[in-house]
């Protein structure tokens, strides 16, 4: 098999990772995030719960935090839900907070108003951790969290989320030391979330 060969095969199969990874709806989702009107710490940054209402990050101070974006029609949707539910049923206690906030960029697999999706999680998923409102992960109309999440912890082949169930694991002190793809299951960083719960800061 020649080089020249091999290069194209190279090339074919890197375009079709990055055809099935990356929304294409914007091109920033393959750059890095530009750090221009960000602020220094998470707690700085408002989001809006489900029902709209605005929540200040920083009552999150002190805890430590797992931020995913979730969707209601993905195939990691029961398997995740299940497993967080059960984390928080063990750990917030303890000072652990899991924030949802479902994105509808993925294949459209978020595509319910707000109400509807609060309705599903609470009843078919029974998700008793925060959820918020409906929010862009990628694209120009990234919202601030992710943009800064992003800017914090950079994905394989680039800083933007490439699916549904993208995890950032974040220390008391609001740092943001871990993020997970969507195929890692929430059980299978627990003994991350148990060294944060117990480290000091």
């Amino acid at each position: 098999m020649n080089s020249t060969f091999q290069t194209g095969c190279l090339v074919t199969l890197f375009l079709a990772v990055a055809l099935v990874f990356f929304n294409f709806g914007s091109l920033s989702s393959f750059g890095k995030v530009v750090e221009e009107d960000l602020p220094e710490s998470i707690y700085e940054i408002y989001v809006k719960d489900i029902k709209g209402n605005d929540v200040s990050l920083s009552a999150y101070k002190g805890k430590v935090l797992l931020i995913v974006n979730v969707a209601s029609n993905c195939g990691f949707t029961h398997s995740n839900y299940k497993e967080m539910n059960a984390l928080y049923e063990k750990y917030r206690d303890k000072g652990l907070e899991i924030l949802a906030f479902p994105c509808n960029q993925f294949a459209s697999q978020e595509p319910g108003s707000n109400e509807e999706i609060e309705e599903t999680v609470c009843s078919r998923f029974k998700a008793e951790f925060p959820i918020f409102e409906k929010i862009n992960v990628n694209g120009k109309n990234t919202a601030l969290l992710y943009r800064y999440l992003r800017l914090q912890k950079g994905g394989f082949l680039g800083s933007g989320i490439k699916w549904n169930f993208t995890k950032f694991l974040l220390r008391k002190s609001g740092a943001v030391v871990g993020r997970y793809s969507p195929y890692t299951s929430p059980l299978k960083i627990e003994s991350d979330i148990q060294k944060l719960l117990e480290a000091s800061y």
